[in-house]
């Protein structure tokens, strides 16, 4: 059902990119810049990863026929992938993974950090990537499905767009522990979402 897979792809693809829980990471990054040049940052990073996602979510397939990858194979090491990023999030791993990237790209005086390491590879990492190759092979090539999944990815990045537009206010706001707490039940919600892809992926290759 159209509505099923929408809930689906937005409870993923929320759940893996994390508006809310990047929220640290950008103020860390921006540090020091006035505030029309955050506008334009957040503005770009959501351009340039709603960019990839899209690109993923409509040449996924194609790549994976072109590679010989079968989707069953594909699905069991994309949850494989997002249940290692879930484990991350329960357990406190990926916040200070963000935080050290963070501060890589400011001692580095990256030029472009929209592009590096806000949009790739914090908002369109490894595992955003995953998710929207796992959720466009579900979509099994249905224009409808498909145009829900690029909906999906734009509703997406308003939210991250948002978020890095309140930045400040909302990580005043949320404080350190609500973050963590988020950070943990997120987490695991997205490791049942990551057993459900192997799941579907080992009763594939088990009928074929």
């Amino acid at each position: 059902m159209p509505l099923e897979f929408l809930i689906s792809a937005l409870v993923t693809l929320g759940v893996v990119v994390d508006p809310v829980g990047l929220v640290p990471a950008f103020v860390a990054i921006t540090q020091g810049l006035p505030p029309k040049s955050r506008r334009d940052v957040a503005l770009r990073a959501c351009l340039i990863a709603a960019a990839i996602l899209a690109g993923s979510a409509l040449v996924g397939d194609w790549l994976l026929r072109t590679l010989s990858i079968s989707l069953p194979a594909f699905r069991i090491a994309g949850g494989l992938l997002l249940f290692s990023i879930a484990s991350e999030m329960v357990f406190g791993v990926r916040t200070v993974r963000q935080s050290r990237q963070a501060e890589e790209a400011i001692e580095e005086h990256v030029r472009n950090i929209a592009a590096f390491p806000i949009a790739i590879p914090l908002m369109a990492g490894p595992g955003a990537i995953t998710a929207m190759v796992l959720l466009s092979s579900r979509a099994g090539g249905d224009p409808l499905r498909l145009g829900i999944l690029l909906g999906v990815i734009i509703a997406v990045m308003v939210l991250c767009w948002v978020a890095f537009t309140l930045a400040t206010r909302i990580a005043k706001m949320l404080g350190t522990t609500a973050n963590v707490v988020a950070s943990r039940l997120l987490g695991v919600l997205l490791a049942a979402l990551a057993v459900q892809f192997v799941i579907d992926g080992v009763r594939a290759a088990l009928a074929g």
